[in-house]
């Protein structure tokens, strides 16, 4: 029944306790009958399946499963903390009807708990909040509440409040029943549900209070019966808190102890009660039998098959494609097309899975996610049955901001090599295979070192694959700073018809803070230009956008206006107008005054309050900006922007700076420029790279 279906996603920053939640809430669902510990000497959490997560103690990748609770059905996708496997939360949350966002009682909102929120936003997901770890010491869910609604600009709403704190913390009283609830037994199986403790009674009354006016803002009847002073049930808080939380007018935030058991089971309550079913979530994909018009979908099985493929795997015994179903029903030995190469594909076995292991099912209908097995798409794939034509919205990929030499030991080390890198790209978007034009290398770009370090890991591990990694590298960029006008004729007459293009225009640096990297504004009247040669204009700029006259690195930040032209009636074509716009923009970008960008990098410290001076000395040492420092008990947590190429090996340093004690996490802020004398530098060493390549 698809009203009692949820499908979920956990996502939070590092270190905040979601593969241990999601270890609980499948053994209190009896899912599996022992719990594991993500550091744990017994094999590891159940969701951390591969060796690597195990040996590391951090997720990977994404991990499916299924569950049961109060007979509802809930797929449970638990996803990397790391920016670096950021694409494996992008495309769980493409998928998902909703979310639970954990954060950590002491370290409250952090650089990535700032990215989750804004991927949750950009698939509109709407979630519950638990604050996690409320048995440590400096735990404050008040301070975590206050930065949800500061800094993520989130309308938070507590529908629980802790009975203690830190080592005193034994439970929570739920403001919606107003009662108190704790966990007893050896694993916390035991909720025991009573009367609120008399010092409790007060602050629980004045919360739920405070609950209750701010639920009466989305529910005419529940405002009414509040200014009557009316007795208001359960049932119907939970109804407007549905409504609420679904609209994503409101987050409720709950709160526990995942690895003392305590808060998991009321938490899989809210889930279900509080989190959209598929019947709750219009999903919209593009008609292209009606050019391209938005078209919701709905759950009714027997309509034509709508399914996205949003992540693959490639194993053994063949490619195992995940896919969730908006519409229609997808079945064992039928075939469908896929949307993007409009080939037919016939579907062999569908598995359920749980982990890394699987179940073989006949079927599956709206809703469900499901693997099939053996079947060539790629990640973003739109499957539809007879009668459907669609494609749904693709997942957002980031551009990689590292890169990697690696070289084979000998020509076995270089087939399994390929092997590997062939089959990495194609599992995930952000990873990147290229060879550098000058030496020749294979070049392999991520999202940062953890990311790249795990591939060439995996690939000694599975492929067996002798390969030597060089130094890492920035992904730099190229950009204008002044605008720049060109008037460029491209005229080749060798015998029989020759080739003519003009193209007359600006090009000027597109603001700091847009979001696109290159704008095309076509101000051609009169047909002084054919509308046919255009598109071929406009990819002859985007051609010639791919590297740089600088140090030969991509450009952005451009836009380009095409304001006039000439034709001739013979000799044009879309390639000589594509070469003209190609030879025009490298001659106004010359003139453009270019300069280098570099990728600058959000960092967080968490170190020991008395290494503050050394941590914050050492961040400025590397071209950093200090943004805040904010003293959390004992500890101090340091925010800055670094260049990405100040901060390779920084893991290393900032623990010998420490004495072990430090963590630190990175994410990519934005691009901004190179000083003048860094980027002769750079420049500088490009054109020695150059040399060696073309002596070589």
């Amino acid at each position: 029944m698809l009203a009692k279906m949820r499908n979920i996603g956990i996502s939070a920053h590092i270190d905040s306790g979601k593969t241990t939640l999601s270890e609980r809430m499948l053994y209190y669902a009896g899912r599996i009958h022992r719990m594991q510990e993500v550091r744990g000497g017994d094999g590891g959490a159940t969701m951390d399946f591969m060796d690597l997560e195990r040996e590391r103690g951090i997720t990977i990748t994404s991990a499916a499963t299924q569950v049961s609770w109060n007979s509802h059905t809930i797929n449970l996708i638990d996803t990397p903390g790391h920016v670096d496997f950021t694409v494996e939360v992008e495309r769980s949350l493409r998928v998902l009807d909703g979310a639970v966002m954990v954060l950590c009682s002491v370290g409250g909102v952090q650089s990535q708990s700032v990215t989750v929120d804004r991927q949750m936003k950009r698939y509109r997901v709407p979630r519950i909040a638990f604050i996690n770890k409320m048995d440590r010491i400096g735990a404050d869910p008040d301070r975590v509440c206050h930065e949800m609604a500061e800094k993520l600009g989130l309308n938070v709403l507590p529908i629980q409040i802790p009975m203690g704190l830190g080592e005193d913390f034994v439970g929570v009283v739920d403001l919606v029943t107003m009662k108190a609830a704790t966990f007893e037994g050896v694993s916390g199986e035991d909720v025991v549900w009573s009367e609120i403790p008399e010092g409790y009674v007060e602050e629980a009354e004045a919360a739920r209070h405070e609950m209750l006016e701010n639920l009466s803002m989305f529910n005419e009847e529940l405002m009414e019966m509040l200014l009557e002073d009316k007795a208001i049930e359960p049932a119907m808080i939970r109804q407007v808190l549905h409504e609420a939380t679904v609209n994503r007018d409101i987050v409720p935030v709950m709160m526990g102890t995942a690895f003392k058991n305590k808060g998991i089971q009321p938490l899989l309550d809210a889930v279900c009660w509080y989190l959209p079913s598929p019947l709750d979530r219009t999903s919209f994909a593009r008609d292209h039998d009606n050019d391209g018009a938005e078209t919701p979908l709905d759950c009714n099985p027997d309509s034509p098959l709508v399914a996205m493929i949003f992540k693959i795997v490639d194993e053994t015994f063949g490619q195992l494609s995940y896919a969730r179903v908006y519409q229609g029903t997808l079945a064992k030995g039928q075939q469908y097309r896929n949307a993007r190469t409009n080939k037919m594909v016939r579907v062999g076995r569908i598995l359920k899975m749980h982990a890394n292991d699987r179940e073989e099912v006949p079927q599956a209908g709206p809703g469900d996610i499901v693997a099939m097995l053996g079947i060539d798409c790629a990640s973003g794939d739109t499957f539809c049955g007879e009668g459907a034509n669609y494609s749904l919205e693709s997942i957002f990929v980031a551009d990689p901001v590292i890169s990697l030499s690696i070289t084979p030991a000998n020509s076995t080390a270089q087939d399994r090599m390929g092997k590997a890198l062939n089959r990495f790209m194609k599992e995930d978007p952000t990873f990147r295979v290229s060879t550098d034009p000058e030496t020749g290398e294979t070049v392999i770009a991520g999202m940062g070192e953890l990311h790249l370090d795990v591939y060439v890991e995996r690939m000694k591990r599975e492929y067996n694959a002798d390969v030597a990694v060089g130094r890492p590298s920035v992904s730099y960029r190229e950009a204008p700073t002044v605008e720049a006008a060109f008037d460029y004729k491209h005229k080749k007459q060798t015998g029989g018809s020759g080739q003519y293009g003009h193209v007359v225009g600006r090009l000027l640096p597109l603001d700091a803070d847009s979001d696109c990297s290159y704008e095309f504004e076509d101000n051609i009247t009169g047909g002084r230009i054919p509308s046919e040669y255009i598109p071929a204009v406009n990819k002859g700029f985007q051609a010639a956008m791919q590297e740089g006259p600088v140090a030969g690195y991509e450009i952005v930040g451009c836009k380009v206006c095409l304001d006039d032209g000439s034709y001739h009636t013979v000799d044009s074509s879309e390639m000589a107008f594509r070469i003209a716009a190609r030879d025009a923009f490298k001659e106004a970008f010359r003139k453009s005054k270019p300069c280098l960008l570099e990728p600058v990098m959000t960092v967080e410290v968490e170190a020991p309050s008395e290494f503050q001076g050394t941590v914050v000395g050492d961040l400025n040492s590397r071209r950093g900006i200090v943004l805040e420092t904010v003293a959390r008990g004992m500890s101090v947590v340091v925010r800055a922007e670094v260049p990405l190429a100040s901060m390779f090996g920084y893991a290393t340093v900032v623990r010998s700076l420490s004495k072990g004690m430090a963590t630190f996490t990175m994410e990519m802020a934005r691009y901004a420029r190179v000083p003048q004398k860094i980027a002769e530098e750079i420049i500088a060493e490009r054109k020695k790279l150059e040399k060696s390549g073309a002596s070589s």
